[in-house]
């Protein structure tokens, strides 16, 4: 079965709820810089998926790809810290990166499906 569209994709739906997890995570941080970058790489991660669905070629959607990567390693750097400054448990931080882990791993299988080589 072909994916029509990206709502589609798995790693987009597992994106999209990860953001819903960060921003309620975080949403009475007074931090505001840390809470905006954590919020905004997290939602990075679900519309570069949807933007490289959309974009013209393999090669497009893969280089998007990967960019959706780079932001859930962010955001697993930012849980790593939100961890040590106290804003979030170590428990909470866990459970967060293993949601994120799962998008990247989801990423990279779609990445590796996409690029044979």
């Amino acid at each position: 079965m072909k994916i029509k569209k990206f709502e589609d994709i798995i790693a987009w739906q597992k994106a999209q709820d990860l953001v819903v997890d960060i921003y309620l995570e975080f949403k009475i941080l007074k931090d505001y810089g840390f809470k905006d970058q954590v919020c905004r790489a997290s939602v990075s991660i679900s519309n570069n998926i949807a933007e490289g669905f959309d974009r013209s070629s393999l090669a497009d959607f893969s280089r998007f790809l990967y960019m959706a990567l780079g932001s859930c390693s962010e955001v697993k750097s930012m849980l790593y810290l939100a961890e040590r400054l106290k804003y979030i448990d170590v428990k909470k931080r866990n459970l967060l990166i293993d949601k994120v882990t799962e998008v990247s791993m989801i990423i990279t299988g779609l990445i590796k499906s996409i690029n044979p080589n």
